[in-house]
């Protein structure tokens, strides 16, 4: 058993866990102010958090257990999926099983979980926005999976720590052309996974336009309080594993105490900067329709494809 390793899995899970409102607060935060507004402040999301826990849950006639435990299972694999992920150190006790598929297996078993709990529901909005949330998740996850093995090819293996290892020892990797084309793919699915504009609006609550609202309006206290914390907590993920893969330098290769303070530093600094410029983005993006979507995630799958092709040949050559 490494000590170092168990404490750096258990700093990502504090940092994701913890941060993870923070950073939604943050993002906030910066709309506002380039929209000229106020904004309620940084700490806003953990005060609603707070609010919602002590409420008493009200739960929708007819549902089922799908309804009941989407909540606990959307935390449960973010929170497994920000121990996996080499955010902060390559070398834990669970970096054998940081694989790709696995992963991606998590993610998509959160968004099928909340997919299920909103048909459990009966309702209109409910089915609305399961189809729509299975639409497009049917378009992220292969894109999500090709993007990434496009980077496992000259690491020679799916391990994210692999990977993201390589990287670190060898950043030239990433100003490939496959590495470009991986990065702006990995990053529209990121923004298409989380919800966030162009593809959809976390702010609003119009039954033509919202999907992830739309699955979660039965909600309330504390059930609500886990499925907007399981979110927040996917949007960290996510963008600590795009700074993994191709900002990775502070990430730890080594033992050492050290360098796994400044990693976990870094860690945080990298996501609420990328965070922050996703949020500065939305100010000057407007939501595209519906059926254009699919043409948006398509790109990014060809992207990913030919990502994975060059990566392939080069490699090769």
């Amino acid at each position: 058993m490494n000590p170092l390793g168990t404490a750096a899995v258990a700093g990502q899970i504090v940092l994701v866990a913890a941060g993870a409102p923070w950073l939604a607060g943050l993002m906030r935060q910066v709309r506002a102010r380039l929209e000229g507004r106020a904004g309620a402040g940084i700490g806003q999301p953990w005060r609603d958090l707070r609010k919602q826990l002590r409420k008493q849950p009200v739960t929708a006639a007819g549902t089922g257990p799908a309804f009941r435990a989407a909540p606990l299972v959307l935390v449960a694999t973010a929170i497994v999926v920000a121990a996996l992920v080499p955010l902060a150190s390559t070398r834990t006790p669970v970096s054998g099983y940081a694989d790709l598929i696995v992963v991606v297996a998590l993610l998509a078993l959160g968004t099928v979980s909340l997919a299920l709990a909103a048909l459990d529901t009966g309702t209109a909005f409910g089915g609305m926005g399961a189809s729509r949330e299975m639409t497009i998740a049917a378009l992220v996850e292969p894109t999500l999976l090709m993007s990434v093995f496009a980077l496992s090819i000259p690491a020679g293996s799916t391990n994210l720590a692999t990977i993201v290892s390589g990287a670190v020892h060898n950043p030239a990797r990433l100003a490939t052309p496959a590495g470009i084309l991986a990065a702006v793919a990995l990053a529209v699915v990121t923004i298409a996974e989380t919800g966030r504009l162009p593809v959809d609006n976390p702010s609003t609550h119009l039954e033509l336009t919202m999907i992830h609202e739309a699955m979660v309006l039965e909600y309330s206290g504390p059930d609500l309080a886990l499925v907007e914390l399981g979110a927040q907590m996917r949007l960290a993920v996510l963008l600590g594993l795009l700074t993994s893969l191709f900002v990775p330098w502070g990430i730890t290769t080594k033992a050492a105490v050290g360098a796994l303070l400044l990693a976990l530093v870094l860690f945080a600094a990298k996501v609420a900067a990328l965070g922050a410029l996703l949020a500065a983005a939305e100010v000057f993006w407007a939501k595209v329709r519906l059926f254009k979507v699919p043409e948006l995630l398509a790109g990014s799958f060809l992207l990913a494809l030919l990502a994975v092709a060059s990566s392939y040949f080069l490699t090769g050559a």
